[in-house]
């Protein structure tokens, strides 16, 4: 089976674009993981499940119409879905700032499966004047909490835009961005807080060492073209998952927004 996620920066304008059809038509994902719809239930929900009837689709929209957001698109029915963090985390951690509360932006939603949980993440933004590190400081530990406990009843994969590139190689200018927002030492250290907490980079676990294998870009100065861009997209998974990781790829030939899809390949079924 395959799991994908994507940024699709605006649900709707990858659809009018038609976009998003030739994408699921070809790579058939059995789970889809969405950012940043930028919708209501109500503005896409009952248009895309008569387009897409194959799969079962669950929405977390945010307050703030047109903004942030994210969906799973299944074609298998989950034990359960839950929308956020539950209360008994997010109580422990301050995740309102000036910019607004980030447990109102629709920014997770979680899907119980028989053997693991997929949840899917929209990591707020630094902000260029990295006003928002100290959101990222309260937000990253609250969702790795919440990803902590589900691995204790079962393997779990997480995966979305978590806005930070890991390490040198996934970013082309990293000499250049350090410091900056999406490659400061306080979002690194987020990042290597998952793997010491049992989770692994799919994608560095099946290919290391291979440079350039970016998911956004930038508009400005043909960058994409160029592939000039940042790996901040990913799928993380449990150590138990390990050995039934086949494949773990980008696919940035998949036009429709300024980040690509990216997707891992699992050796069993559900």
């Amino acid at each position: 089976m395959n799991i994908y996620s994507w940024n699709v920066n605006g649900i709707r304008a990858v659809e009018k674009k038609g976009l998003f059809k030739p994408f699921l038509d070809k790579h058939q994902p059995d789970i889809l993981c969405i950012q940043e719809t930028k919708s209501q239930p109500e503005q896409v929900a009952e248009e895309m499940e008569a387009l897409y009837p194959e799969y079962e689709q669950f929405w977390h929209s945010a307050e703030k119409k047109g903004y942030s957001s994210t969906a799973i698109f299944t074609k298998y029915t989950p034990i359960e879905v839950v929308n956020g963090i539950p209360d008994e985390i997010t109580n422990k951690y301050k995740l309102i700032d000036d910019y607004g509360d980030t447990t109102k932006e629709g920014r997770i939603i979680t899907a119980e499966f028989q053997p693991f949980y997929v949840s899917t993440v929209y990591t707020p933004n630094a902000k260029g004047d990295l006003s928002r590190i100290p959101m990222r400081q309260q937000w990253d530990p609250a969702y790795l909490e919440y990803m902590s406990k589900l691995q204790k009843n079962k393997p779990v994969i997480f995966c979305g835009d978590f806005n930070v590139a890991h390490n040198e190689i996934d970013l082309a200018r990293p000499k250049e961005n350090r410091g900056k927002h999406g490659f400061t030492d306080e979002e690194r250290e987020g990042f290597d807080n998952m793997t010491k907490k049992g989770f692994f980079d799919t994608l560095r676990h099946i290919q290391p060492d291979t440079p350039e294998l970016y998911t956004w870009w930038s508009h400005w100065g043909n960058a994409r073209e160029r592939n000039v861009g940042w790996r901040i997209d990913y799928v993380m998974a449990s150590e138990a998952l390990t050995s039934v990781v086949k494949k773990a790829r980008i696919h940035p030939e998949v036009l429709g927004s300024d980040h690509c899809p990216v997707s891992v390949e699992l050796s069993l079924d559900l």
